[in-house]
């Protein structure tokens, strides 16, 4: 049903739109894992439903209908009906609930009234027509108004009688006028509900510095604060306009690897304390988390004679200096890893130095095979 025509009680065709409500690979589906067991009818009596905009709800299945993941249902709002799909059923629902620490309260529950009609279908899709409009007028009396805010969408139930108008404000903002200025215009109970940047940038979309579309459009719907801490435990530059996606704020990604890292610097020793040897003393730089390797250098505020010492090294050195020993050197006399002591892994593998060397005897080699050139004279 979701992308087929469907014949209405005149005989007009109904068309589901393929938006965010029925993408089949929406970032609001949940994976059926339980997907070919037989199902127990008493877990069927909660179901979830997802709506725009990262919405979703609990709802309370009294008709006892057999409903799966997908399908378009009319559920109880306030007022009216509203339209959304399933996203999960069954036992997993209940599950969901644990984990999110959700009591259920079977007599307050909205209801979920039946399975959407091509009535109820036309009229969605009619109300999904007047969004963008809507979202454009409203954005023209805020500026009218002089509202230090932005309206970023606009969500219109699925009956038309209501409208939720997502907005970002750094400040606290008095939207009481904007309120009765938008009921008188449009004819609708209006609902106004604060977003942030991230929630704003997933709506939009686009493609990030990684060359892959925006985790906050695919995947990411709880959005988790992020902050320098973590690009200092995975021992990143400080960079903001490295660091920061298309909403100005610090990437997402940089809590997807932060457990990884925070595991393999368990054992690693204090940054801050300098190693004592006879040639010298060496203070901490940069390091390489999952090689183990720290990188020192002989001056303290630029990297000078830079010396990679695996973490197990640093340990003996802080152990004998602690005892008033210094060793002979930091490596102990080994190359490790066939590392070069001032040179930098960056530097080695370098990318695009290979290419230059490539490209350097490429040109090299064609100047040698090019015959020469004829002078005017010897031409005449």
């Amino acid at each position: 049903m979701a992308n087929e025509d469907i014949q209405g009680h005149q005989g007009e065709e109904v068309h589901v739109p393929e938006t965010k409500y029925n993408c089949g690979e929406n970032k609001l589906d949940e994976f059926n894992w339980l997907a070919g067991i037989p199902q127990d009818q008493r877990f069927n009596e909660i179901i979830e439903v997802r709506f725009k905009n990262t919405r979703k709800g609990f709802y309370r299945n009294v008709n006892n209908l057999t409903l799966e993941i997908g399908d378009i249902v009319a559920v109880e709002a306030s007022p009216g009906h509203d339209i959304g799909r399933v996203s999960m059923t069954g036992f997993l629902v209940h599950e969901l609930m644990k984990k999110l620490k959700v009591i259920p309260n079977i007599e307050e529950m909205k209801k979920v009234y039946r399975k959407a009609k091509p009535v109820d279908l036309q009229k969605w899709e009619e109300a999904r027509m007047l969004e963008e409009p809507t979202m454009l007028r409203s954005r023209q009396i805020s500026e009218e108004l002089e509202l230090s805010m932005k309206i970023g969408d606009v969500e219109y139930q699925g009956d038309k009688t209501k409208a939720i108008f997502y907005y970002l404000a750094d400040e606290r903002v008095d939207f009481r006028k904007l309120i009765k200025v938008l009921a008188d215009e449009f004819r609708i109970r209006i609902e106004m509900r604060q977003i942030g940047a991230r929630q704003e940038a997933g709506r939009i979309g686009g493609i990030g510095t990684c060359g892959r579309e925006l985790c906050c459009s695919t995947h990411v719907t709880n959005f988790i604060s992020v902050t320098t801490t973590y690009a200092r435990c995975q021992d990143l530059s400080l960079n903001p306009q490295k660091l920061a996606g298309q909403c100005g704020k610090l990437k997402c990604c940089l809590n997807f690897e932060l457990d990884s890292y925070l595991d393999a610097q368990k054992g690693f020793p204090s940054k801050d304390i300098p190693l004592e040897v006879l040639s010298g003393t060496f203070y901490y730089q940069k390091m390489e988390v999952h090689k183990g390797l720290y990188w020192y250098s002989s001056d303290q505020r630029m990297a000078v004679n830079l010396t990679a010492v695996p973490v197990e090294r640093v340990h003996e050195v802080i152990r004998l200096n602690r005892k008033g020993i210094k060793p002979d050197n930091l490596t102990n006399g080994e190359n490790q890893n066939g590392i070069d002591a001032g040179k930098d892994l960056l530097l080695q593998n370098s990318g695009l130095s290979r290419f230059e060397s490539k490209s350097a005897s490429k040109n090299q080699r064609s100047k040698r095979r090019r015959p020469p050139r004829k002078r005017d004279d010897e031409k005449k």
